[in-house]
């Protein structure tokens, strides 16, 4: 007798049913990420609301969005519900979501790459081998095989 909706799974035993670990962290990294940039645009869009204080945390990051404008909130928003998607998706064993983490962290890449290549933020050289490395993450045999797995959601 089966409890789940779901079918048997053939050929795969139980570990290989279990959420990794790293897959599992990229997606409460990426659910902060979300809640961090949906805050930022909230308090764009409420300016002097309780929110305000947030920016003391990073003075000049409060200066570019000001500097953007209107602009600056529909793509906090629209990074916010980004990141938000791809944290469900990994989080439910999509593949759309696998697809979409490799997409958000290949943009991070390029633009930490870039910033530093122009100097316009020297400092964000540090991400590169950061995205690099959870590029190679979610690239590797292990993880794609868990997502290629299309018998098994997990919830």
């Amino acid at each position: 007798m089966r409890t789940s909706g779901h079918p048997p799974l053939v050929g795969m035993n139980a570990q290989s049913q279990k959420r990794p670990f790293g897959i599992a962290a990229l997606s409460m990294f990426f659910l902060l990420g979300s809640l961090i940039s949906l805050t930022a645009a909230v308090s764009l869009l409420l300016p002097g609301s309780f929110l305000q204080p947030i920016w003391r945390l990073n003075p000049r990051g409060h200066e570019g969005p000001l500097r953007i404008g209107f602009w600056a909130m529909v793509l906090l928003f629209a990074a916010s519900m980004s990141c938000g998607t791809a944290a469900v998706g990994l989080w439910r064993r999509a593949r759309w979501g696998h697809i979409l983490a490799i997409v958000l962290i290949g943009i991070t890449l390029l633009s930490d790459l870039g910033n530093s290549v122009l100097r316009t933020a020297p400092r964000a050289i540090v991400g590169v081998p950061i995205a690099l490395a959870i590029l190679l993450y979610l690239m590797s045999r292990r993880v794609r095989n868990y997502f290629a797995q299309d018998a098994f959601e997990s919830t």
